[in-house]
């Protein structure tokens, strides 16, 4: 089963339960992914987000109920799970411009939400960008800054580049001892958690650990393993590309999963021009596909 029929199978649990509370562990539990790689994944296929997509679909759903039932507004919206019938219009009215009881009354048409179908985002043929080198890499020792962000509405695209400019403008880096490559700037995304929240680290690899870890900083062992290794020099805007593209395209479409661990990324500072010339290589931890 390839990564498109897991997350239909998502889908599908979804649709079942769209009058049901509907946990993000239930969800991804379907496809067999953990929570965050699923919402990660979701994202970077569609567009958006996966608590994006049950709303909508709830919304659709209670529109279509709106016309041909005669259910209460007030009963459509706890059958939906809205705590009340206003809470259930202010969201109808932000997705649909208009409020539930007006469209009930009216000839209106609004733009409802189908049901996805995830197989219909198969490509065929060679894919539309570089292909990456398949590496064994041995474990590598970070000293870093910790960065909170969010899978939530992208946010990370537009967090990510300020982490690594604050990092810079505080001098972080003086801070770091034992430097392997000076100049050579680690991110490594890492704690994530089910509600789509993780960590970013921006520092530098190290020969050896210190035995103090000053406020703000951790210290973090990147696994020996196989990596996929995406060489790139671009704007800021597409690195962020690269990596929509990378979960979005590339993984579903390779014969690889991802494996546990960090993916990370790694900046040759001198030889990058902030934001128009950024050198770098990205990398994402694989494991072979089960048959």
């Amino acid at each position: 089963m390839d990564y498109f029929e897991r997350i239909q199978n998502a889908i599908e649990f979804i649709e079942e339960n769209l009058q049901e509370k509907l946990m993000i562990t239930a969800i991804s539990s379907q496809s067999y992914f953990s929570p965050f790689h699923f919402q990660r994944l979701f994202q970077a296929i569609t567009g958006f987000s996966v608590q994006q997509y049950i709303r909508n679909r709830r919304l659709s759903e209670a529109a279509f109920l709106l016309k041909t039932t005669s259910q209460t507004i007030l009963e459509i919206a706890i059958n939906f799970q809205y705590g009340s019938q206003e809470a259930f219009t202010r969201a109808f009215v932000q997705y649909f411009g208009i409020t539930p009881a007006k469209y009930r009354k009216g000839a209106y048409s609004i733009p409802l939400q189908a049901k996805m179908n995830f197989l219909d985002y198969k490509l065929e043929g060679e894919l539309p960008m570089q292909r990456p080198e398949i590496l064994q890499l041995s474990k590598k020792l970070i000293v870093g800054y910790e960065y909170k962000t969010t899978l939530q509405d992208d946010h990370y695209y537009g967090d990510i580049p300020g982490f690594y400019l604050n990092f810079g403008q505080q001098q972080y880096y003086k801070r770091i001892s034992y430097k392997v490559a000076p100049n050579i700037a680690y991110g490594i995304s890492s704690h994530f958690q089910e509600d789509g929240q993780f960590s970013f680290i921006v520092g530098e690899e190290v020969q050896a650990f210190k035995d103090h870890v000053e406020e703000g900083f951790i210290h973090l062992e990147i696994p020996a393993g196989k990596y996929a290794e995406f060489s790139l020099t671009s704007t800021a805007e597409g690195i962020q590309n690269t990596r929509r593209y990378i979960y979005g395209v590339w993984l579903p479409h390779s014969h690889y999963e991802r494996d546990t661990g960090p993916d990370f990324e790694v900046t040759d500072v001198m030889h990058s021009t902030y934001p128009h010339a950024l050198n770098m290589k990205i990398y994402i931890p694989l494991k072979e596909q089960p048959s």
